[in-house]
C-alpha cells in the first residue's frame, strides 16, 4: 500500500480530502466577487479586461488549497483532513477510491471564463453541461449572490446559444464542409433539451431554476425556418435561365434548392439528432409550406400564358415526380403529408385559363400557316419534291401545331390531355374548313399559272398527313373526327376532278366514234383511248402512292363508264346473231385491253372488271333463259343498275321479241332491290 502513495498523491485519488479551510477557499474561488463581465473577454455584455490581481488572488488560493491537500495525506495512504480521526482513514485502497469518485461527482463547477474557453474552442456540448452544472449550484446560495451570478450564466449562456444557433442556421452548408463542428452545436442543443425534460419531470421543480425550461427546441424550429426561407430567397445562387421569365426563375430556384437541401438534409444532417427531432419532416414541410405560400401568390397574380403552364407544371409534374419521389428523398417524404402546392380551388381556375390560352394559340398557329402557303400559291412557284412527290409544310406544320397542344396538355395530367382533346379537333376541323375554301378559291382564280397543276398536287398530297393524324389521333366517339374526314374527301376529290378535267375532255370525242362508226373499228378507238390517258397520267407520278392509285382508280371507273354510256346511247340496233356476236367480241376484246391498261398503271377497281364481259355475253347469248341468268349475275354484281339501263341497252338486240323483252325486263325489276354499293357504276350514268 505504501508504494502506491507517489499515485495517489499526484493522481485524481490523491487530491479529493480537503481541509475546511481549501473549501471555504474554492467557494470563494468558484464564486469570484468580480462579475462576469470582468473576467470573460470574448462575451460582449461584460468588460474587456480580467483583473491581473484577481488572477493571482486564484493562484495564491489553488496553491494554498495543493499545500492543504498535500499535507492531508496520512502515512497508511489515506486522505483525512484536519478534523477527522485516524480511524475514518484506514478504509484500504477500495474505500479510497469509492470516497474519490463520491468526491469527483461532488467537485466544484468550471469558473465562467473555465466555461468560455470551452466556448471559444467550439466544445459546446462541454460547455452546456458544465453550465447545467453551474446553474445547479446557485440553488446552494444566498438572494444577492443568486442574482450576480444568475446574470453572469445568462450572459454565457446567450453567447452559447447564439453559436450553437449561427451554426445550426447553416446546417446545410456545414453538413459536409464541417460535420465536427455541426456534430457538437446539435449536441449542445440535445443537451439543452435533455435538461428541459429533466427538469419538467421533476415533482417539485426548483423554484430557483427561473431559466428553466430554455426551449432551445422551439429556438431551433425557428431558426431552421429562417434557414429553409432565407435560402429559398436567395435567387442569386442559381443560374438564369434562358427564355424564363421573373416568376419562372424563382420557381426553378426554389424547386433546385428544395431538393438539394433535402437530399444534403437525408444524407448528411438526420443522423446528427435523436429521432424525436423528426429532422426529415421538420425540414420538408419548412420548404413545402415555404414554397406553397410563394407559388399562390404567383398564381393570384397576372400571369403571362408561358407563366400559367409553368406553374401547372410544377404542381402536376415536376414537384411530385422530380422531387417527391426522388431516388433519394422518395422513402422520407412518403412518411410526411405534404399536400399539392396550391389549393384545388385554385388550381382549377389556372387550368381553365390554360386550356383557353392553349386553344387560342393553336388556333392562331393554324391560320399563320394557312396564311402562309395562300402566299406561296400566289408566287406561281413549283412546290418542292419528296421522294418524288409533289410536296408542302402545310400539313407538318399544322400537325405540329395541334400535336404540341396535346402533347403540352398530357404532360401536366392525363385529365388535362383528355379535356383538350376535342377542343384541338374543333380547331383542327374549322382549319381544315378554311382550308378547303381557300383551296377552292385557288383554283377558280388560277388556272393559267404555270405551276397550277403542281400546286394542286401537292395540295391533295397534305390529305394524307392530315388523314393519318385524323385516323389515329382522334376518338371514334369525337363528332368532330367525321367532320375532318369528310373535308380531307372534299379536298382530295376536287382536287381530282380537276387533274382529270382535261383528259376527260379529251376523251370524250374519241368515245363518240365507237357508235359514229357502228362499232367498226372499236380497236383503233380503243388503242387511241389508252394511248391519251398513258400521255396524260404520267403527271400523277408525282401524286403519293394513295392518291395515285385513288386517281388511277377514278380513271378505270370512267374508261369503263364511258364505254357503257356509249352501249346505252340507242345508236346501234342489230337484228342479226351474228352481227351481235361480232358486237360481243369487239366489246370483249376492248374489256381485256382497258383492264390490262389499268392494272398495269396501278388500278385496284378490280370490281369493274367483270361489267363490260357481263355486258359482251348478254349481247352474244340468243336464248332469253339464259339472257335473264346473265341479267341476274351482272344485277348481283352491279346493284345499282336499273331497269331504264337494261332496257336502254337490249336496243342493241333488235331480234328480241316484245315480249322477250318485256320478261327479261320484269326478272331484273323483281330481282334487283338490293341497295347500291359503295363503288357505283350504273348509277352514275344518265339515260336519254
Amino acid at each position: 500500500m505504501m508504494k502506491m502513495l507517489p499515485f495517489l498523491q499526484s493522481g485524481p485519488i490523491g487530491i479529493r480530502k480537503e481541509s475546511k479551510d481549501c473549501i471555504e477557499e474554492n467557494r470563494q474561488l468558484g464564486n469570484p466577487s468580480t462579475s462576469v463581465a470582468e473576467q470573460v473577454p470574448v462575451c460582449p455584455e461584460p468588460s474587456e479586461d480580467w483583473s491581473k490581481d484577481q488572477v493571482k488572488k486564484s493562484e495564491k488560493q489553488e496553491a494554498a488549497c495543493r499545500h492543504s491537500r498535500t499535507s492531508s495525506i496520512t502515512s497508511n495512504g489515506s486522505c483525512a483532513s484536519a478534523g477527522e480521526s485516524p480511524e475514518k482513514g484506514k478504509k484500504g485502497l477500495i474505500g479510497i477510491l469509492k470516497s474519490a469518485l463520491k468526491k469527483k461527482k461532488d467537485s466544484k463547477p468550471l469558473s465562467v471564463k473555465q466555461i468560455m474557453d470551452l466556448i471559444e474552442e467550439n466544445k459546446f456540448p462541454d460547455a452546456a453541461q458544465h453550465l447545467i452544472v453551474l446553474e445547479k449550484s446557485l440553488s446552494i446560495k444566498s438572494e444577492e449572490e443568486l442574482k450576480t451570478s444568475q446574470q453572469d450564466i445568462e450572459s454565457v449562456y446567450e453567447i452559447l446559444k447564439r453559436k450553437v444557433f449561427d451554426i445550426l442556421k447553416d446546417s446545410v452548408l456545414l453538413a459536409a464542409a464541417k460535420p465536427d463542428l455541426l456534430q457538437q452545436a446539435v449536441d449542445a442543443l440535445k443537451e439543452q433539451e435533455k435538461e428541459d425534460q429533466n427538469y419538467l419531470s421533476e415533482s417539485l421543480p426548483d423554484q430557483n431554476m427561473q431559466s428553466r425550461p430554455r426551449k432551445w427546441k422551439e429556438v431551433w424550429m425557428a431558426t431552421v425556418k429562417e434557414s429553409v426561407e432565407t435560402r429559398m430567397k436567395d435567387t442569386r445562387r442559381t443560374p438564369t435561365t434562358e427564355n424564363l421569365s421573373t416568376a419562372g426563375q424563382n420557381l426553378l430556384h426554389m424547386g433546385k434548392t428544395m431538393k438539394e437541401d433535402l437530399t444534403v438534409v437525408v444524407q448528411l444532417i438526420k443522423q446528427l439528432y435523436p429521432p424525436e427531432f423528426n429532422v426529415c419532416s421538420t425540414y420538408a414541410e419548412l420548404y413545402h409550406n415555404y414554397f406553397a405560400s410563394q407559388l399562390k401568390k404567383t398564381a393570384e397574380s397576372q400571369l403571362e400564358d408561358k407563366d400559367i403552364y409553368l406553374l401547372l407544371s410544377w404542381v402536376h409534374n415536376i414537384y411530385p415526380n422530380d422531387i417527391r419521389k426522388d431516388r433519394v428523398l422518395a422513402k422520407e417524404l412518403e412518411k410526411v403529408k405534404l399536400g399539392s402546392l396550391l389549393p384545388s380551388s385554385l388550381i382549377k381556375e389556372l387550368e381553365k385559363k390554360y386550356l383557353g390560352s392553349e386553344e387560342a394559340t393553336v388556333k392562331n398557329c393554324l391560320s399563320r400557316c394557312l396564311e402562309t402557303e395562300i402566299q406561296r400559291w400566289k408566287k406561281d412557284q413549283e412546290p418542292e419534291k419528296l421522294d418524288g412527290h409533289f410536296h408542302s409544310e402545310l400539313a407538318i406544320l399544322a400537325i405540329q401545331n395541334i400535336h404540341g397542344g396535346q402533347k403540352r396538355a398530357d404532360a401536366l395530367s392525363a385529365a388535362l390531355g383528355e379535356e383538350i382533346s376535342p377542343c384541338l379537333s374543333r380547331e383542327l376541323a374549322a382549319f381544315l374548313k378554311s382550308y378547303k375554301d381557300a383551296f377552292e378559291d385557288f383554283k377558280e382564280k388560277n388556272k393559267k399559272q404555270r405551276f397550277y397543276k403542281p400546286i394542286l398536287i401537292a395540295n391533295i398530297n397534305n390529305c394524307r398527313n392530315f388523314r393519318d393524324y385524323a385516323e389515329k389521333n382522334i376518338a371514334e366517339k369525337d363528332d368532330d373526327k367525321v367532320s375532318i374526314l369528310s373535308t380531307l374527301s372534299d379536298i382530295e376529290n376536287s382536287g381530282f376532278d380537276v387533274l382529270l378535267q382535261q383528259l376527260f375532255a379529251q376523251l370524250k370525242p374519241i368515245y363518240k366514234k365507237f357508235t359514229e362508226n357502228k362499232w367498226d373499228s372499236s380497236d383503233e378507238i380503243m388503242n387511241e383511248i389508252i394511248k391519251t390517258t398513258r400521255k396524260y397520267i404520267s403527271d400523277f407520278q408525282t401524286l403519293n402512292d394513295p392518291f395515285y392509285k385513288a386517281v388511277i382508280e377514278k380513271i378505270h371507273v370512267h374508261l369503263v363508264k364511258e364505254y357503257i354510256v356509249r352501249l346505252l346511247k340507242r345508236r346501234v340496233s342489230l337484228k342479226s346473231p351474228a352481227q351481235q356476236q361480232n358486237l360481243a367480241q369487239n366489246v370483249s376484246k376492248n374489256a381485256a385491253a382497258l383492264e390490262t391498261f389499268c392494272t398495269n398503271h396501278g388500278s385496284q377497281a378490280t370490281w369493274l372488271n367483270s361489267a363490260l364481259p357481263k355486258l359482251a355475253e348478254i349481247i352474244r347469248l340468243q336464248d332469253s333463259g339464259a339472257i335473264k341468268i346473265e341479267v341476274a349475275t351482272l344485277a348481283t354484281a352491279y346493284p345499282d343498275i336499273r331497269k331504264r339501263h337494261l332496257e336502254a341497252f337490249l336496243y342493241i338486240k333488235a331480234n328480241l321479241t316484245r315480249g322477250e323483252l318485256k320478261s327479261i325486263l320484269s326478272y331484273l325489276a323483281d330481282g334487283a332491290v338490293s341497295t347500291p354499293s359503295g363503288a357505283p357504276l350504273f348509277s352514275n350514268i344518265n339515260v336519254s
